[in-house]
């Protein structure tokens, strides 16, 4: 007997042989993601498996927290693809950043080149707790220094969720956006995938990211999705393609 409803396709299943990663926490021992090189080992064989063929991980850099500097970064990926390398693992590798939006970020991008995705686009991201005071005025000024914000996953952000129009807010103030992919299964939780399933209807999103910080974010994609149509998903998917290096 046949029926009606389809059965909703696995994560990995959607990934592109050729897929960019742009949002990871690769590097080890430099925010909470990878610990050792062994861990960044793992996670990005596993990234490869899933379908990845190039990578730009993306530490987190966030004042009295994760206070990285540019060159500890690069410093750290250097390390890392050279190990990578005695282990036969050739993938291309880069490094970005993942920038919380606070006081500090805004001395950076007036006084130093940032460490972006791929020339002028840079990973920004907000606390969970709530949106910085004066967030329109930090996207302004980032703007007009040169940068274009993608910001890392807004279906995160719960201030959010009561108000979609801040969402439009952001996108007319030139945010693009960043789903991470994992949402879209539920590992973040049922309201998460709900406001992910919104945005991703109202045609929202620009690209995805992995956002890949340890063994359980690799488990989740073997989970199903949660979406009803998976179509806008698999258009963004394809546009990471604009990352290509």
């Amino acid at each position: 007997m046949f029926t009606i409803f389809k059965s909703k396709p696995i994560l990995k299943d959607l990934i592109p042989d050729n897929h960019i990663d742009i949002h990871s926490h690769l590097l080890p021992a430099i925010d909470d993601g990878a610990k050792t090189f062994e861990d960044a080992l793992r996670l990005t064989r596993a990234l490869q498996n899933i379908g990845i063929s190039q990578i730009i991980t993306t530490p987190h850099i966030i004042q009295h927290v994760w206070e990285n500097t540019h060159e500890q970064i690069i410093a750290n990926k250097n390390n890392t693809v050279e190990k990578l390398h005695e282990n036969n693992i050739r993938i291309p590798f880069q490094a970005a950043a993942e920038y919380l939006m606070d006081d500090q970020f805004v001395r950076l991008f007036q006084s130093n080149h940032l460490l972006t995705l791929k020339d002028n686009y840079v990973l920004v991201e907000m606390s969970y707790i709530n949106a910085p005071i004066q967030l329109y005025s930090i996207l302004f000024d980032l703007q007009v220094a040169g940068y274009i914000p993608v910001l890392a996953h807004p279906e995160r952000y719960l201030f959010y969720h009561e108000n979609l129009n801040e969402y439009e807010k952001l996108k007319k103030a030139g945010c693009l956006f960043q789903l991470n992919l994992l949402a879209v299964t539920g590992y973040y939780g049922e309201s998460i995938a709900k406001i992910a399933e919104q945005l991703l209807q109202k045609g929202m999103y620009n690209y995805v990211g992995s956002d890949v910080h340890h063994d359980n974010h690799i488990a989740a994609f073997d989970q199903k999705i949660k979406l009803k149509d998976s179509t806008p998903l698999k258009e963004i998917i394809v546009n990471n393609q604009f990352f290509k290096f």
